[in-house]
């Protein structure tokens, strides 16, 4: 209801504060809003939900599967009994949906946001991560193309020795590339009481000092005016370029890769490296595919052929990959 919000607070001429909408007690609006205004923003990356990025960390940290770490969490808090919002990506996806609002001044509708959450992590996926160098982190990525916007929620692996690997427990982190500034990372607690105490009251501060200055009124953000707004269209999620991790269960026997490298060459998916462990002979072992940059409708395609085949025995499972060319 954020635009109803905006017009009530601009037909009254008072401020509206929503600091603590995105990132606990990071000021990653204020950054977008007054910070970087003069910059334009070419890419948004980052850990914006706490709960799941405490998950992925435990299940990293303790080789512990997702059910037994989110029970865990429920217990100590750290997680809300119904936890889909987290885990599910949607909570990232709305801070994501604010987050591009203000910064490419146009509006994002969440079936427009291709989100998918981290309960199908396995702790097989974060070990052949680790083993590649990498590991796993639900990320909120949003980029600016020529005529559209890339806007999506999913788990990626990122390289092991990146800013944004070194993220865990509850805290956030936010990296923004401005076309002026270059690099910008904002990090900090992304939950809890404090931190959230903490935007809102330094919003409240700014509001009075608005009135005080008789100032009041200067929100709403352009960006939340119709009149103001950039129409730029959001990139459908089959025509996003990335580099894919694949794990293909396959039956140990002669003209495996053969059969799956076939598929994705004649998709133009070209293969980085291939990783195969536990040989057992006619038993089922996990056959680990990463690829260099494709094209996602090309790469969905090839994983239907490939789940067909009958040598494979479950679902591929495809991870994205972040921070790597």
């Amino acid at each position: 209801h954020g635009e109803e919000f905006f017009e009530a607070a601009f037909k009254a001429g008072v401020d509206l504060g929503f600091e603590a909408s995105v990132g606990g007690g990071i000021p990653i609006i204020r950054s977008l809003t007054e910070g970087l205004a003069a910059n334009r923003i070419l890419s948004i990356t980052g850990i914006m939900n706490g709960t799941s990025n405490y998950i992925l960390t435990r299940m990293t940290n303790e080789h512990r599967d997702f059910d037994e770490i989110l029970q865990e969490a429920k217990r100590e808090g750290y997680a809300e009994a119904d936890p889909s919002l987290d885990v599910d990506g949607v909570d990232a996806a709305h801070k994501l949906a604010i987050m591009v609002n203000l910064a490419y001044g146009t509006p994002v509708p969440m079936r427009s946001i291709f989100t998918e959450g981290i309960s199908r992590i396995s702790t097989v996926d974060i070990e052949f991560a680790r083993e590649l160098g990498f590991t796993i982190k639900l990320l909120g990525i949003a980029k600016l193309q020529e005529h559209a916007i890339e806007a999506r929620v999913h788990p990626a692996l990122v390289p092991a020795g990146s800013p944004i690997a070194q993220v865990n427990g509850v805290y956030n982190a936010i990296h923004l590339i401005g076309d002026a500034v270059g690099d910008v990372v904002l990090y900090g607690k992304g939950a809890g009481s404090l931190p959230t105490a903490s935007a809102v009251v330094g919003d409240i501060i700014d509001l009075a000092r608005n009135r005080l200055a008789g100032v009041a009124g200067r929100v709403p953000v352009t960006s939340f005016q119709w009149e103001s707004r950039v129409p730029i269209a959001i990139r459908p999620m089959d025509e996003i370029e990335s580099r894919y991790y694949l794990r293909c269960m396959v039956k140990d026997q002669p003209g495996v890769l053969s059969a799956i490298s076939g598929i994705l060459g004649q998709r133009g998916i070209s293969i980085s490296s291939v990783l195969q462990k536990g040989r057992k002979e006619g038993q089922t072992v996990p056959l680990v595919i990463l690829t260099h940059r494709s094209v996602e409708r090309a790469v969905q395609s090839a994983l239907q052929e490939i789940n067909a085949l009958s040598m494979v025995s479950e679902a591929t499972t495809l991870l994205r990959m972040e921070g790597v060319e």
